[in-house]
């Protein structure tokens, strides 16, 4: 039977960490903090504006939580994300995103400096994280699959790493990721020829496409560790992954579950991006 790759022992592992951090930033004069912009009252924004709120708190992160109502205009929005920019005393900034139809993504996340974009939704962030430089910071949830592997001792250099999905959230940056730690990475899609095969190949198998249990048994060899970063819901209404969890733990090596496993790692990268922020701002 595989091992299973929980979240919440990366979790306590990083919080560990952080609040050391953040305890003696705030003895050099400094409190690492978050400033999170919700706008309306979606269901999906509050819970994880409360989730990242939770998570800031057990890691020794201010939070200061912004909320604006759905009608709120676009210029509105860009000037307290410019405001945000100049505060020093606030670290990190994240937008609850998607943003309602009226207002200009890309013009709001343009607006953010990439020193306090700590979710990589900046294209500076972006190009930081292609080129190898500490530019921003990397998204979230891709940084939690390499935190993962690397809690449990997984080794990256050398292996050949299968990344199934191509997203500027997710698929492209954890390549980029891997890549930068000494993987050969190839990137798939659902329309890739032949995927099956490419993913029987890989020693380490990331899944991020957004179709529930899409990854079966014909996806899997023995040994490989897996990565599975789907939340979708099957038809019974169970959260579950883009990987057949029962046919992963009968065949792989090791594997995230869903829920339990990736998803609660990124908000303790949130966290940590805040506190490395918070570290370069502060020159320590």
């Amino acid at each position: 039977m595989a091992e299973i790759l929980k979240g919440k022992a990366v979790v306590d592992s990083l919080n560990l960490q952080l609040k050391r951090r953040a305890e003696e930033l705030r003895a050099a004069g400094v409190a690492p903090t978050l400033a999170i912009i919700r706008v309306g009252d979606s269901g999906d924004d509050i819970a994880y504006e409360r989730s990242a709120a939770k998570c800031c708190e057990a890691a020794g992160v201010d939070v200061r939580p912004r909320h604006f109502p759905a009608s709120a205009g676009e210029d509105e929005i860009i000037e307290y994300v410019r405001s945000l920019n100049s505060d020093d005393s606030v670290h990190g900034v994240l937008i609850l995103r998607p943003l309602p139809a009226h207002i200009d993504d890309r013009a709001v996340c343009r607006a953010l400096a990439p020193e306090k974009d700590i979710d990589g939704i900046t294209e500076y962030s972006m190009a930081g994280l292609y080129s190898g430089k500490k530019i921003g910071f990397a998204p979230c949830t891709a940084e939690a699959s390499i935190d993962m592997l690397k809690h449990y001792g997984i080794e990256i250099e050398g292996k050949h790493a299968v990344v199934v999905g191509r997203s500027f959230v997710v698929g492209k940056p954890v390549a980029m990721m891997l890549l930068q730690r000494n993987a050969t990475v190839t990137i798939c899609h659902t329309k890739t020829a032949g995927l099956p095969a490419i993913c029987r190949s890989a020693d380490i198998l990331v899944v991020a496409v957004g179709q529930a249990k899409l990854v079966t048994e014909e996806y899997l060899s023995p040994g490989q560790v897996i990565i599975d970063i789907g939340i979708n819901f099957d038809e019974n209404g169970n959260m579950c992954g883009d990987v057949d969890y029962q046919a992963a733990l009968g065949r792989s090596g090791a594997v995230t579950p869903v829920p339990g496993g990736i998803g609660r790692v990124t908000t303790a990268v949130l966290a940590k991006h805040v506190v490395e922020a918070c570290s370069r701002l502060a020159g320590l």
